[in-house]
């Protein structure tokens, strides 16, 4: 699930460039019975299975064992708080991170006390696994270390960067397509008018936009 967007595009990139480095861990390598059973029928009885203690945190003790920095253990669930762009700056400046994703019906909270340092939700909804939540996050975060989009400053003017707004429009050549014309003040080199309109048309769009998903 993870291969082939890691060996892609800027993720890619930034791993060939040592800016960050990614490994895998299977949890089920930790299962000690030869089925390598890494979950179990919830205590008390309702639908589903649970991640299992015993395989998992071994797996995360195993995996801060390996560094020198034992790194920051993420756990992906819907009920972690609610990730954007602040929190993947936070986690930007950290020197390891661990996730870990939630299977089934989550994992064993007896994990969740003594292992977990933070738990990050990417929205409420329901996926197959906390794996793509991972990537997600991952994919986030590593675009703000910097040298990974070779020009900083991309990530600075992005969506969110800056007061947490959303991207105004933006236009390329040619000037006019199909009858649609690029707005006359982007053409006239007024760097301080362009710069003013894109923050007016940030803010209107942001207003429109977040208003639509409340």
């Amino acid at each position: 699930m993870l291969e082939s967007p890691l060996g892609t595009s800027i993720l890619d990139r930034a791993q060939k460039q040592n800016l960050v480095s990614v490994r895998q861990i299977n949890i089920r390598d930790f299962a000690k019975d030869k089925h390598r059973t890494v979950d179990d029928r919830p205590f008390g009885g309702g639908p589903g299975m649970v991640m299992k203690c015993e395989p998992l945190v071994e797996a995360i003790e195993h995996t801060r064992s390996l560094e020198p920095e034992p790194g920051r253990v993420i756990y992906l669930t819907p009920e972690g708080r609610k990730f954007d762009q602040a929190v993947a700056r936070r986690l930007a400046l950290e020197p390891r991170l661990i996730f870990v994703s939630g299977h089934y019906e989550g994992i064993d909270e007896r994990v969740r006390e003594g292992w977990i340092d933070e738990e990050l939700s990417i929205g409420d909804y329901v996926l197959t696994n906390g794996t793509i939540a991972a990537l997600i996050v991952m994919d986030a975060v590593i675009r703000l270390i910097p040298g990974v989009l070779g020009n900083d400053e991309s990530s600075q003017t992005e969506s969110f960067a800056l007061e947490e707004e959303l991207e105004g429009p933006q236009y390329t050549r040619p000037a006019e397509f199909r009858g649609k014309a690029v707005p006359d003040i982007l053409m006239q080199g007024n760097h301080a008018a362009i710069a003013a309109w894109r923050k007016e048309q940030a803010g209107k769009r942001t207003r429109e936009r977040r208003q639509q998903s409340e």
